[in-house]
């Protein structure tokens, strides 16, 4: 099993990678297919089923569907264009993708949210279909956005996890398990394993450039956030807080007499500002997914800003050791809030954060496997319940927590040999299960919990 270090940090828009990312994810992979057709298309249609019908509007799933069909893709996305797009699009009812001419789109007419047909692949599923001069579908696909940007066809999910092009790579754990066993035997690290699989696709430079990159997107997103305030979009009138809590720990700074557990303050307010940037639609890095974004980068920023003696050059290390976790979580269970609820987000984001930092802080493999067993034991059952399906309460608050939690998580590891009860196994099946008996109306559908406990207008 590979998943490359790139698949689970990529950098995107927010606010939502499965709800927002995914769906202009997949309209690229649906304008390349009519590019590779025969056939004369005139128009496009979609439909949104599931959490992407019921929350769509609040994740900009609709935004993100049009912006795809009209050629835009996360990774180069310029807003002041996205803007304009939206506008002449609205205004004309067309749309101009590269190499596919002008075809009919009315957002009003052409984009379905589709409340009752639930596609049976995934939560989040969507159909995009391209018509001819009398308005019939000629071309049709179904596309399920599985979580933290990743889209697949009907197709490629019904051919099952195991399906991976490339060559094999060195260390090809499925289990924490068999990671923990490959470390033994090898005598490397969890980074260092990771690092050679990396390499066995791409060059150890491009891995380097690459993962700095991430780092060094996911930190900009933490300064902007720091220097942001006023009231996030949406309507629910949420203000942002990371900058004002932020002056005030600066203030603080230095006095003689420091409450100890402030540190928790600092750690929440990092990865706070992450989430109201992502909230606000800026960009920011899937970590495993948009809704947990700030959970990372936070415990990075808080090793690097405040641990004695921390070194800069250990954060490859730490993405390299946290994105072995997320793949671990990812290809036995979930990194979705629509499939298993906020405990496949935000607890996998604890779960990769409290492993990369046990990882730089000199952490055996074991004790590294312990702190992310630690941090995702504390999140099982989680839900995912956001107030007018806008991923900002209890999302922004949720990472802030989430971080503290893996910094403990880490802490209590490293006080330990590495040997412990519950294996990281153990517990990411227990999430699984967990997620498949969880009730539809607590995974991301705003259909339950906070979401129809508070007033949202």
């Amino acid at each position: 099993m590979f998943l490359s270090v790139f698949d689970m940090f990529k950098v995107g828009i927010g606010p939502s990678s499965s709800h927002t990312i995914g769906p202009m994810v997949a309209a690229a992979r649906f304008l390349d297919l009519m590019r590779a057709s025969p056939l004369e298309f005139a128009g496009l249609r979609a439909s949104l089923h599931g959490s992407l019908a019921f929350t769509g509007v609040g994740h900009a799933t609709d935004r993100a569907t049009i912006l795809g069909l009209a050629g835009f893709h996360p990774e180069t996305y310029d807003a002041e264009a996205a803007e304009r797009t939206l506008q002449e699009i609205r205004d004309t009812h067309q749309v101009t993708p590269e190499g596919l001419g002008t075809l009919h789109f009315d957002p009003e007419q052409d984009l379905i949210f589709d409340y009752k047909r639930k596609l049976h692949g995934h939560a989040n599923g969507m159909i995009l279909m391209a018509t001819d001069k009398d308005g019939k579908v000629i071309l049709e696909e179904t596309y399920y956005s599985i979580g933290g940007g990743f889209v697949m066809t009907e197709a490629e999910l019904a051919a099952g996890k195991d399906t991976e092009d490339g060559p094999p790579v060195p260390y090809p754990f499925h289990s924490a398990a068999q990671m923990l066993d490959m470390a033994r035997q090898s005598g490397k690290s969890i980074a260092e394993m990771k690092r050679e699989n990396e390499t066995s696709r791409r060059s150890a430079e491009d891995v380097h450039k690459g993962t700095a990159r991430i780092w060094q997107v996911m930190n900009d997103c933490i300064d902007r956030g720091l220097d942001g305030g006023g009231i996030l979009p949406g309507g629910l009138n949420v203000r942002r807080r990371a900058g004002d809590i932020h002056k005030a720990l600066q203030a603080e700074h230095g006095k003689n007499v420091v409450i100890p557990h402030v540190v928790n303050d600092w750690i929440s307010t990092y990865a706070m500002a992450v989430n109201e940037e992502n909230a606000a639609g800026g960009q920011v890095v899937t970590a495993p997914t948009n809704g947990a974004a700030g959970v990372v980068p936070a415990v990075l920023r808080y090793y690097l800003d405040h641990v004695p003696n921390a070194d800069a050059a250990l954060v490859e290390d730490f993405l390299l050791t946290a994105a072995a976790i997320g793949g671990l979580v990812k290809y036995n269970a979930s990194i979705s809030g629509a499939e298993a609820g906020c405990q496949a987000e935000v607890g996998s984001a604890s779960a990769m954060a409290a492993a990369g930092l046990c990882a730089v802080m000199g952490g055996t493999p074991e004790q590294v496997e312990n702190a992310a067993e630690i941090a995702l034991e504390h999140h099982l059952g989680m839900t995912c319940d956001p107030i007018r399906g806008l991923v900002q309460v209890p999302c922004i608050e949720r990472n802030g927590l989430g971080a503290v939690k893996a910094v403990t998580a880490a802490s209590l590891s490293l006080r330990g040999d590495g040997q412990h009860l519950v294996s990281l196994d153990a517990c990411i099946e227990t999430m699984r299960q967990t997620g498949e008996d969880m009730s539809e109306k607590y995974k991301e559908t705003a259909l339950g919990g906070l979401a129809v406990n508070v007033p949202n207008c």
